[in-house]
């Protein structure tokens, strides 16, 4: 029941009236109310927000427990990825030093040790002058031994009793996607172990034509149980190049052959998982990466895809 206000006689003229209401007494009554509900719901809130959780809290919160189950294994993994990344680099040092004869692959960017570029707009103008002159040494430095590595080669190439190894490749027009694993330990498909791979797997149909890799000998032309029907070259300078799982063979013992002339087609024969040709180069009776000797027929982007992929494939055909 509402309360009632109270009444008072006024004298003058001789009636009863309410007791006027007071401003200042309505405004704090209404602060108050006010107070009253904005506290009210604030602990509605903070009551839900205990008791309730939306979807998102709740995989934010899963999210959050995942992270701290694997961030005490983040460190370990860094330095393994440290270690690899270091690994990379020494092979692609091995890389620029047999095919351009130079000291290694460039160098990071020295500005990326510095963190250079994670606020620009406050890097002293010193920096980014010395930074520069730097850069424009280091990039002279190189281009003088390339210089000097080009001459090298032009003066080996106009000696008349210079040797090249082979460097023809034995299957005409292949690309890169058919590149396969090369030497090193890769995954043997029969025994389903690591074994050590001597040759390159190149990938292609059966019956594709087989070309010698440079002029030579054929030293024997015979069929295994294990590399099936093999030829065997001797070249000058003390190569000799393999062509092995041959579906046929279209030369013999003894035999002079040209650089591209065929000597066979691909096949499987003998332990092969797949049609392809197993290519073995050897420089004194020691195999080497045949994959190194692509760069003179093919462009420097395929040939960096080849030697990408002949790496990174750890499987073999054979």
């Amino acid at each position: 029941m509402a309360k009632r206000r109270p009444f008072i006689f006024d004298t003058e003229n001789f009636h009863f009236g309410q007791v006027p209401r007071r401003i200042g007494r309505t405004l704090l009554t209404l602060l108050v109310y006010m107070l009253l509900t904005f506290t009210l719901a604030v602990l509605v809130y903070l009551a839900f927000t205990l008791v309730f959780r939306t979807d998102t809290e709740r995989r934010l919160r899963r999210e959050i427990r995942m992270y701290e189950r694997l961030y005490p294994g983040l460190e370990e993994r860094g330095e393994l990825l440290g270690d690899a990344i270091a690994n990379l680099q020494h092979k692609d040092n091995e890389i620029y030093a047999l095919v351009f004869h130079s000291s290694g692959s460039p160098m990071l960017d020295p500005m990326e040790e510095q963190h250079a570029y994670r606020n620009l707009d406050t890097i002293p103008e010193h920096r980014l002058t010395g930074y520069t002159r730097d850069k424009a040494d280091s990039l002279l430095r190189r281009s003088r031994s390339v210089d000097a590595a080009f001459d090298r080669i032009i003066k080996s190439l106009s000696d008349s009793s210079a040797v090249l190894p082979p460097m023809t490749i034995p299957i005409r027009g292949i690309t890169y996607p058919q590149v396969g694993a090369s030497m090193g330990r890769k995954m043997n498909p029969f025994y389903k172990a690591y074994v050590y791979h001597e040759g390159l797997d190149l990938i292609v149909t059966r019956g594709t034509p087989v070309l010698a890799a440079a002029d030579g000998t054929v030293l024997s032309a015979s069929s295994g149980k294990t590399t099936g029907n093999t030829v065997r070259i001797a070249h000058a300078g003390g190569y000799e190049t393999v062509y092995a799982h041959l579906e046929s063979m279209g030369v013999h013992a003894g035999q002079r052959v040209r650089a591209g002339e065929r000597i066979g087609a691909v096949g499987m024969s003998g332990q092969a998982f797949a049609p392809h040709l197993h290519y073995e180069v050897r420089k004194d009776g020691v195999a080497m990466d045949p994959v190194r000797f692509f760069f003179a027929s093919v462009s420097p982007a395929e040939y960096a895809n080849m030697v990408y992929m002949s790496v990174n494939t750890l499987q073999s055909m054979d």
